[in-house]
C-alpha cells in the first residue's frame, strides 16, 4: 500500500469559488456571468444555486474566507517555537508568500471588489485583517525591538505590499520559477524588516572586553 501523502480532492464549492475567483480576476464582477462560472466548473448556470445565493456570496465567501485562513495560519506560525528566535517571522513571512504567489487572483480582487461586499462583511474582512497585522506587528517587534509599534506597523504594511504585488509577476500561469521566486520575496521581506530600525549600530568591541 502506498504510504504517500494524497492531496484533497476539491468538493465542487471549492472548485467553484477557484473558478470565480480566476473570471473575476480576469475580466471584473461584472463582466462574468452565473452561466460562464457553472461552465468552468461544468455544471448549468442555475445548478450553482445549489451552492451559493449568488455571485455577491461567493465573493464575499472569497474575500471573508482567505481573510479567516491568513489570520488562522498566522496565529499557528507564529506559535512556532524551537528553531530560533526569528523562527516566527520567517514562518509567518513563509506563509504569506505561498498565499500570494498561489492566490494570486484573491488579491486583484481583494483590490478591485472589496467595495461591493456588504456593509457587514467588508467591515469582517477589515477586523480580521487588522488582526493580522498586529499578530505580525506583535512577532516583529519581537525581533526587532527597537521598532516602535508605529513604525513596525509601516514596516508590516510596507512588507505586504511588496509580496502583494505578484499579480504583477506576469500573466496567470506564466509566473517565473516558483521556488526561485520564493525565496527572492522572502530575502526581500527580511532585507525591509532589518533596515526599519532607525538606531545606530552597537559599537565593535572586539579587542577592548577580550570577546
Amino acid at each position: 500500500m502506498s504510504t504517500e501523502a494524497r492531496t484533497p480532492v476539491p468538493t465542487r464549492r471549492e472548485q467553484i469559488l477557484k473558478e470565480a475567483a480566476r473570471l473575476f480576476a480576469d475580466r471584473g464582477f461584472h463582466g462574468v456571468g452565473v452561466d460562464e462560472i457553472g461552465a468552468a466548473v461544468g455544471i448549468s448556470g442555475p445548478g450553482l444555486y445549489r451552492h451559493f445565493a449568488g455571485k455577491d456570496a461567493m465573493l464575499a465567501e472569497l474575500l471573508v474566507g482567505i481573510s479567516e485562513r491568513l489570520l488562522d495560519a498566522g496565529r499557528a506560525r507564529a506559535a512556532v517555537r524551537g528553531a530560533g528566535p526569528d523562527a516566527p517571522l520567517d514562518a509567518l513571512i513563509s506563509g504569506h508568500i505561498d498565499f500570494a504567489l498561489d492566490d494570486r487572483p484573491l488579491i486583484t480582487l481583494h483590490d478591485r471588489e472589496l467595495d461591493r461586499l456588504r456593509d457587514e462583511d467588508r467591515k469582517l474582512v477589515r477586523q480580521l485583517q487588522r488582526q493580522y497585522v498586529e499578530l505580525w506587528v506583535d512577532v516583529v517587534r519581537e525581533v526587532y525591538p527597537a521598532l516602535t509599534e508605529g513604525a513596525a506597523r509601516t514596516a508590516v504594511h510596507a512588507v505586504f505590499g511588496l509580496l502583494n504585488s505578484t499579480p504583477h509577476l506576469g500573466a496567470r500561469g506564466t509566473l517565473p520559477d516558483r521556488t526561485a521566486t520564493a525565496a527572492l520575496l522572502h530575502r526581500l521581506a527580511r532585507g525591509a524588516f532589518a533596515s526599519a530600525p532607525d538606531t545606530p549600530p552597537a559599537p565593535d568591541r572586539t579587542g577592548i572586553d577580550g570577546y
